[in-house]
């Protein structure tokens, strides 16, 4: 299988893109990104990654794409590091003969209402919920609910449209927002019950746990991921019932194969799943979980997508923590300066900054407003937070007024 061809649909843009194509050339095979826009990844042209210029939107242009790459049985596989087209890579790769999850349970799990549903029939706890399309449905389902609510759009990553509205009254204007944007992409809007408690993710491959990560958000009524720690410093027993309910909503929804990436709240009355995520965890997690307990995630999914074998474990720190520099003001980017810097601080074992000069940035409280982004090892949660805390300050990123603000690109 030497020099065959990985063709990745798309990818995310906060770091483990880049290292999918690193992991595929490590097992000397040849990464092939397929999209809309290569000027949208700037590690496509600083690696000299191979691009397939195509409407990656449009199903049966991928698949000509991949029946090509395919000829001549020089195609390993099919796997994307994107949420949004994850179903997608699923669908071409069984369609071709692939390894591959399960195509449809992938689809079910994006759209996250009837992600809710299979999860209620199954008795997996998630917050009560209701799903709607226009503002009076959004009001007399706050109304039900009772507030505060969370309104966010059924399909979406990174906290994009999610909010938390206290009255009714914030929840027909956040839903306004939402449907009266352009294209109409947000229909239809989930509204659930807000959930109090402390905010984690359960990482797992082929369905079982691999680790429990502790996530730091930003100020409400946003959902911003700011940090995460990993290990989630938590009792032993509430680790693994975090872990037994990621599992059973896995179940509930027939995924299993691969990497999942599996949200929850720890409520009062125990744990309650946010969302699951049938993928690989973006935010530079797979890096904090490689440091702190030696399993490369990345080179796991091209692993299983190339039908390879799994990655050993390798010798690791025991502890990692991940921070992000956030936007303090919007504008035009025109400086970025103290990567090295951050890269040579005590723990530091990835620092990246997430915008680039000539990038136009503006607030969306949402995963794109972070610039940088440091991981950091230690033998002990402490350290490893500390590490993490001093070094994405040494970033610095300069950005000016600019009266496109609001209509330039953004550097994610």
């Amino acid at each position: 299988m030497t020099g065959a061809w990985l063709a990745l649909v798309e990818s995310n843009t906060t770091g483990t893109g880049r290292q999918f194509a690193a992991a595929a050339r490590a097992r000397h095979l040849r990464p092939v990104l397929l999209t809309r826009d290569p000027g949208r990844y700037p590690y496509v042209a600083e690696d000299g990654l191979d691009v397939r210029t195509l409407d990656t939107d449009d199903l049966d242009q991928v698949v000509s794409a991949c029946a090509e790459l395919a000829a001549g049985g020089r195609l390993a596989g099919i796997t994307s590091s994107s949420e949004y087209y994850i179903a997608t890579a699923a669908r071409v790769a069984v369609g071709l003969g692939l390894p591959a999850p399960d195509p449809e349970a992938v689809a079910r799990c994006r759209d996250k209402g009837r992600q809710r549903r299979a999860l209620a029939d199954a008795g997996v706890p998630v917050p009560g919920f209701r799903t709607v399309e226009s503002v009076a449905g959004a009001v007399a389902a706050a109304e039900e609910l009772g507030p505060p609510v969370v309104l966010k759009p059924a399909t979406g990553s990174g906290s994009v449209g999610v909010r938390l509205c206290v009255d009714v009254v914030e929840a027909a204007r956040w839903a306004a927002l939402l449907l009266g944007r352009r294209p109409r992409l947000d229909l239809p809007i989930l509204v659930e019950q807000a959930v109090r408690g402390p905010e984690f993710s359960v990482e797992t491959f082929d369905g079982e746990t691999r680790a429990v990560v502790a996530k730091r958000l930003g100020l409400e009524p946003w959902f911003v991921e700011v940090g995460h720690d990993v290990p989630a410093q938590v009792p032993d027993a509430t680790r693994e019932e975090l872990s037994r309910v990621a599992r059973r909503a896995l179940h509930a929804l027939g995924l299993g194969w691969g990497a999942a990436h599996t949200e929850l709240r720890l409520a009062a009355a125990g744990p309650v799943v946010i969302e699951v995520n049938p993928r690989l965890a973006g935010g530079m997690i797979p890096a904090a979980v490689r440091a702190a307990i030696g399993l490369d995630l990345v080179d796991a999914v091209v692993a299983r997508a190339t039908g390879g074998a799994l990655p050993a474990p390798a010798p690791a720190a025991g502890h990692a923590a991940i921070r992000f520099q956030m936007l303090t003001r919007e504008g035009l980017v025109t400086a970025v300066r103290g990567g090295l810097r951050a890269a040579a601080s005590p723990g530091v074992v990835a620092a990246t900054a997430l915008t680039a000069p000539g990038m136009v940035v503006t607030r969306t409280n949402s995963f794109r407003d972070r610039l940088a982004c440091v991981v950091a090892q230690g033998h002990d949660a402490v350290s490893a937070q500390r590490h993490a805390d001093r070094a994405a300050p040494l970033f610095t990123i300069d950005i000016q007024a600019h009266e496109d603000v609001h209509e330039g690109k953004r550097g994610r």
